[in-house]
């Protein structure tokens, strides 16, 4: 079997791991962590972050000048993986509380660390025998979709007006239906046919971008 030949040549050494790229990527980190405690405590359900987070990112450092397809990537590793850490607190943390122990900010700090240092370190064994020499056979659907999508932000130019505008649409569904209460966030009607029975939908801007996004 053929060796992978990367995007990037070994000859070659663009921009990788700058401090902008880092700081990018804590930021976007944030805002999508934060998003999606919100989405798991709410639903039960998080989404990836990977490919959102590359495209901003494409677009952001296009904004303030040259960047390379690395940098990127680094900034959608650095969002993705504060997203994951995050699901993983949002998925142990509360079943702890519920059991009765107490916890302040700073364990689940630590929790959050040392559960991110364990995967980094846990990673690094497997990196080899699960992405290297099981390029050609494992699909890695996420993966290679945000690889596609660094790719054609290299090459084309990839714009994230989609994105934006989106996000700016939820953003005015949510102010008026939860800031100033223009319609009710679970609409339903009562069944007159059948005594005591009722229909409700859940119509939050939330659900339907993970509806989408699954």
């Amino acid at each position: 079997m053929p060796d992978h030949q990367p995007y990037v040549p070994a000859s070659q050494s663009p921009p990788e791991l700058t401090a902008r790229a880092l700081i990018l990527g804590v930021l976007l980190g944030l805002i999508f962590s934060a998003s999606s405690v919100y989405l798991a405590l709410k639903i039960g359900l998080t989404v990836s972050s990977s490919i959102p987070i590359a495209v901003l990112s494409i677009t952001i450092f296009r904004a303030l000048g040259r960047t390379s397809i690395l940098e990127n990537n680094i900034v959608q590793t650095t969002g993705s993986a504060s997203d994951s850490v995050a699901a993983g607190v949002v998925f142990t943390i509360p079943a702890i509380l519920l059991m009765g122990y107490d916890l302040d900010i700073g364990r689940v700090a630590v929790l959050a660390t040392v559960g991110g240092l364990m995967g980094i370190l846990m990673m690094i064994p497997l990196r080899r025998a699960l992405i290297v020499k099981e390029h050609d056979t494992l699909v890695y659907p996420e993966g290679t979709a945000c690889a596609e999508v660094l790719i054609a932000g290299e090459e084309r130019g990839l714009q994230a007006k989609r994105v934006f505008q989106a996000f700016g649409v939820g953003f005015v569904y949510k102010f008026l239906q939860a800031g100033l209460k223009f319609w009710p966030d679970v609409p339903g009607k009562a069944l007159g046919f059948y005594p005591g029975a009722a229909v409700f939908t859940e119509t939050s801007p939330e659900l339907m971008g993970v509806g989408s996004a699954t």
